[in-house]
């Protein structure tokens, strides 16, 4: 499961021209999901999501995560996170997991991270989305399960 995880302050998705979440201060989150994925690469995304230090605490560090600063999570599929390019030109995205399969790790994120008090906005998954945001900072962190031995 891969999330690039951006340090906003604002944000919004947008799908036929209706805006289906949108947040003020906080992070927004594009999370992709792999063929094999399971529970404990939910499980590992999930708590990084919430607890990735990249709020300023008072002396200007990067001291605090979203669930000390009570900011908000805009959570938005992509499965192009999961593209190979090492081949031509065009992106291959085999690696990605069938919708089925993604739609229901991406609504168990959203719930988890909600379980934990943190009020999330989605995108509506498979859908064509525009997707709007000030990213602050800027503050851009790639997490990926797969960079952990399980």
């Amino acid at each position: 499961m891969r999330a690039v995880v951006q340090r906003v302050s604002d944000a919004s998705v947008t799908v036929d021209d209706q805006v289906t979440g949108s947040i003020e201060r906080g992070i927004l989150v594009y999370l992709g999901v792999y063929r094999e994925d399971n529970g404990s690469d939910l499980s590992y995304i999930v708590r990084k999501v919430a607890n990735l230090r990249i709020f300023t605490d008072q002396e200007g560090k990067m001291n605090r995560c979203i669930l000390q600063e009570s900011g908000k999570i805009l959570l938005v599929s992509q499965f192009t996170l999961c593209a190979i390019t090492t081949k031509g030109n065009r992106p291959s995205f085999n690696p990605a997991a069938p919708p089925e399969m993604a739609q229901d790790l991406y609504e168990q994120a959203a719930d988890q991270l909600r379980d934990l008090g943190l009020e999330v906005q989605t995108g509506i998954f498979g859908a064509h989305m525009k997707v709007g945001y000030i990213n602050d900072g800027p503050v851009t962190i790639i997490l990926d399960s797969h960079d952990i031995q399980k």
